[in-house]
């Protein structure tokens, strides 16, 4: 919070991150309750889900392209302007009363597009955001606008549904352009603010190298920070634990009502919803200063061992041992994701800093739908326990490697240290 209230070209990237993702929610709400009400809804719905999710994936080869790119304010502008005219188009699509599956196939290819663009424009962010606030303060900076940012979209999910009562579609879709736009005009505000200070930005050197061998970079550069890769990992492989018990708890509650019910099931999915996401944005905002000399192993280890007692209190189908457990589950894997984003920037090159963001965000993104997919298809096809007991195993592994690998890590520490004394 620290940097965001006095650093004034962060604040305008923040505020501008918070515009554009405040319309992409009130916009997705919007089309997903248009789609509900058509014939054939399920078959709507699960385009628009394909169409938000398939771009996240692309995050990889998006950071890749914000390397190579020389002008990144001005991209980052461009993008914007082409958001804003994509949701404009549909906005106007919605006022002309196109016929209801044209419609949701025009729309689902344009928020396809969007997102695309949106993953370049998020790829281009990270390398200023380090320029802007610097190397140290990097994860604190990131944390403070993804914690807001899980907030802001719980407030815009209930707001949208208000605005749903007396704006109309296409209304909700123009707002999603101006947000955008003004965006856009938040970004240029600070490169132009630099360039007339004859204090530009833009990088002096880009990545010139193919793909793979800037994904090898990535790899090499990385592997030379003892148990970075290892982590990596291991935050990737909790993050599915997270998408895999959000979707195994649910289970758990329709068969054990009188245990896990708070009043009625809806309300106890929006209670449990409201507090992973709370615990996700408090671990981003306040994370990084409240644990500041907490090594990211450590922060792992108390994540893994967290998410193991969430699954047991989910095997004794108790829902007031869930709830805490899965808060401080998600505060905490939060802290450890930011500490690995940190470790990432004091890391690799700057040259390369989006490539290799992508690649992690893109193993993050990747594990929760395969986990989930995995953990579901053996409870659909037995029972859920099984599942749960399964979950357990991959917990007590992954917690088993996080301690090994954090002992390694300190001792390695310990004689690098011991080794500068003695030469001192």
């Amino acid at each position: 919070m620290n940097v965001f209230l006095k650093n004034k070209d962060y604040r305008r990237f923040s505020i501008a991150s918070f515009l554009s993702g405040t319309g992409d929610i009130l916009f997705y709400l919007a089309f997903m309750t248009y789609a509900s009400k058509l014939h054939n809804y399920s078959l709507a719905l699960s385009l628009i889900a394909i169409s938000e999710s398939i771009p996240r994936l692309f995050e990889i080869f998006a950071g890749y392209l914000a390397d190579r790119t020389r002008n990144k304010f001005k991209n980052i502008f461009l993008m914007a302007v082409v958001r804003f005219v994509l949701y404009a188009t549909v906005g106007f699509l919605f006022v002309a009363k196109v016929s209801d599956w044209n419609l949701v196939i025009a729309v689902v290819a344009i928020n396809f597009l969007s997102d695309t663009f949106g993953s370049y424009s998020g790829g281009l962010v990270p390398p200023l955001i380090a320029d802007i606030v610097g190397k140290k303060d990097f994860g604190e900076a990131e944390g403070f606008t993804g914690g807001v940012s899980q907030i802001i979209n719980m407030i815009a999910q209930f707001v949208g549904s208000g605005l749903l009562l007396f704006m109309s579609y296409s209304n909700l879709a123009f707002v999603n352009a101006f947000t955008f736009l003004a965006a856009g005009l938040l970004y240029a505000s600070v490169g132009l603010k630099h360039k007339k200070d004859g204090q530009s930005l833009e990088p002096k050197e880009v990545n010139e190298q193919k793909f793979f061998a800037t994904m090898k970079s990535s790899f090499i550069q990385a592997k030379k920070a003892h148990g970075l890769l290892t982590i990596m990992v291991i935050v990737a492989l909790l993050n599915g634990v997270l998408g895999a018990m959000s979707a195994l708890i649910p289970i758990v509650m329709a068969g054990h009502k009188s245990t896990m019910l708070i009043g009625n099931y809806s309300f106890t999915m929006a209670v449990m919803g409201v507090l992973v996401s709370c615990g996700a944005a408090f671990g981003s905002m306040f994370g990084q200063q409240l644990f500041r000399k907490v090594s990211a192993f450590t922060m792992t280890i108390v994540a893994g061992g967290l998410s193991f007692l969430t699954t047991l209190a989910t095997l004794a189908a108790h829902i007031y041992a869930i709830l805490p457990f899965f808060f401080l589950l998600a505060a905490t894997a939060s802290v450890a994701s930011i500490k690995i984003t940190q470790w990432l920037v004091n890391t690799v090159e700057h040259k390369i800093l989006a490539s290799t963001m992508g690649l992690l965000n893109t193993c993050a993104m990747a594990s929760a739908p395969v986990m989930t997919t995995i953990f579901t298809t053996i409870s659909g096809m037995g029972d859920v326990r099984y599942a749960l007991i399964v979950l357990l195993v991959v917990e007590v592994t992954v917690l088993f490697v996080a301690v090994r690998m954090g002992i390694k890590v300190k001792k390695t520490e310990k004689g690098v240290n011991s080794t500068v004394a003695v030469n001192d």
